[in-house]
């Protein structure tokens, strides 16, 4: 079986300890000063700051190495709701566009990922090490992310934004080119005490 190669970033699966994800998540702030598209799959980190109210801390899209804060599912104009109520059909957050987002960034939950294949596929030897994010811009039509999981970049460092717990448990899922990973936030700014 060939696997479809379909990158949707990262997608909350389960907590480490096995228990299903429950939907948990906590609201952010994009400002209008961010140039750069957000996309739900996407990882985010810490922008050093929070709305009008300081309620919401300030996020922005995550680049390759260093900390992540957690990974966007979702939209909205105002806090207290996933929806952005002037646009129903809004799938991401545009390029210098102020938004709240649904983040979550609980350490301990697990993302499901495709890996990019860039020159190798990830081995089962490499379960266990850790890795970056390949950082490519989301789907304006789907409203998902273009991030994948570096299957060139695995090393047993601990300065890698996820390690690998194994190859996502999916029927449709197998070993090799485009497959589906599960990972955890390795370099996660909730368990390290360096502040933003």
């Amino acid at each position: 079986m060939s696997n479809t190669d379909r990158p949707a970033g990262l997608k909350p699966v389960r907590y480490l300890n096995g228990t299903p994800w429950n939907g948990k998540a906590r609201m952010y702030y994009i400002p209008v000063g961010d140039t750069v598209a957000t996309f739900i799959g996407d990882a985010v980190k810490s922008a050093g700051s929070a709305d009008a109210t300081g309620k919401y801390p300030t996020v922005t899209r995550a680049v390759a190495g260093g900390n992540l804060r957690g990974v966007v599912i979702g939209f909205s104009d105002q806090p207290y709701i996933a929806i952005d109520t002037t646009n129903l059909n809004r799938l991401y957050r545009p390029a210098s566009t102020a938004m709240y987002c649904l983040v979550v960034d609980d350490p301990n939950v697990v993302f499901e990922i495709q890996e990019d294949n860039d020159t190798s596929d990830l081995a089962i030897t490499e379960v266990g090490a850790n890795t970056d994010l390949v950082w490519t811009a989301g789907s304006t039509s789907t409203g998902k992310s273009g991030m994948e999981l570096d299957s060139d970049g695995v090393s047993t460092t601990a300065s890698a934004q996820c390690r690998i717990l194994g190859l996502s448990n999916k029927e449709d899922n197998a070993l090799g080119t485009y497959a589906k990973w599960d990972v955890l936030i390795n370099e996660h700014e909730l368990t390290s005490t360096t502040g933003v």
